[in-house]
């Protein structure tokens, strides 16, 4: 595993590894290249990190109160402050992947470039960092992936601000609002991007950029004079929500991939059945025996292979992600 350098910090960009009068492509391919000295993390080397970050957290703050006795108490203290920071260095170097990843997707969205990008979506990174809880086992990727995408669609939002809304947009935007009220009396909750992509037929790209610039108040929007946040203001318990989220989608996401390399009759049953249809609503092997014109205990039995199918390690799927 290599060790970041002293030289690294956190919100190294795309600007800061190569001189800004250079093309852009080649300091990203150079920003690439560096982040690809480290190793992506184990579940379990995620645990030992976030729990040194914790530990030095709770260090600088007894320092900084005077909540320690004699020099040998201090000197334990600095050690833990400074391991974790260098926990935190290493964190974030290690998922700087998941940045760029998630910045292709608004690339050249309202103007703004992948250097502009990257370098928002490293602050989300960090936030996420920061703010991972390791107790609750939420896998960091997509718990990071939330952070960096409510990152980008901030600074997709704060551009449109000051460049006219074409007016296709607007007429996606209606589109999107329109589909989101339906979905919303159907599940009974906020429907996701994919979910008014799929009842839309828009892109889920375009439905997300669309919902970034109509966005009026992010989880990041400064609130007061003191420069507080409204994600300062929500409770603990909403870190679960956040959580559960991010690993609905990307559990939705893995079962969808993995469906969609079954044979045709198999992919048209489970995706019913799991509720990948455009209004989300499950359907029972009656209603499906009766649109392919096979019986109620003909469809349970292909159920039954397909799954079967999705167990097999090849497909890496868990067993809780098919229930």
């Amino acid at each position: 595993m290599e060790r970041v350098p002293e030289s690294f910090h956190p919100q190294m960009t795309v600007a800061t590894i190569r001189p800004r009068s250079e093309p852009l492509p080649d300091g990203l391919t150079l920003y690439m290249e560096e982040m690809g000295r480290y190793d992506l993390l184990t579940a379990d080397e995620e645990v030992q990190l976030a729990q040194a970050i914790e530990a030095g957290r709770e260090a600088a703050v007894r320092l900084d109160t005077g909540d320690f006795k004699g020099q040998v108490e201090s000197t334990r203290l600095h050690r833990e402050a400074r391991a974790g920071t260098a926990a935190k260095d290493r964190f974030v170097a290690s998922n700087l992947r998941l940045v760029v990843a998630n910045a292709r997707r608004f690339a050249n969205a309202n103007g703004l470039e992948m250097g502009d990008l990257v370098q928002e979506g490293n602050l989300g990174l960090i936030r996420a960092v920061e703010k991972f809880d390791w107790r609750k086992g939420f896998k960091f990727s997509t718990y990071a992936t939330w952070w960096i995408r409510q990152a980008l669609q901030r600074a997709v939002a704060e551009k449109s601000r000051v460049v006219r809304i074409p007016v296709h947009l607007h007429e996606t935007l209606g589109t999107i609002r329109s589909a989101s009220s339906t979905l919303r009396g159907i599940l009974g909750r906020e429907p996701s991007p994919m979910e008014i992509s799929e009842e839309t037929g828009v892109d889920l790209v375009q439905v997300e950029r669309a919902l970034a610039v109509a966005s009026e108040v992010s989880i990041e929007q400064p609130v007061g004079e003191d420069g507080a946040e409204l994600a300062d203001f929500i409770a603990d318990s909403d870190a679960d929500d956040i959580g559960l989220a991010a690993e609905r989608e990307e559990v939705a996401r893995e079962l969808r991939s993995a469906i969609s390399r079954l044979d045709d009759r198999e992919r048209k049953i489970l995706t019913a059945r799991f509720g990948f249809t455009n209004d989300g609503i499950p359907r029972t092997l009656e209603e499906i025996g009766a649109g392919l014109k096979l019986t109620p205990e003909r469809i349970r039995q292909l159920e039954k292979r397909a799954l079967a199918k999705l167990r097999h390690p090849a497909f890496g799927l868990s067993e809780a992600d098919l229930t």
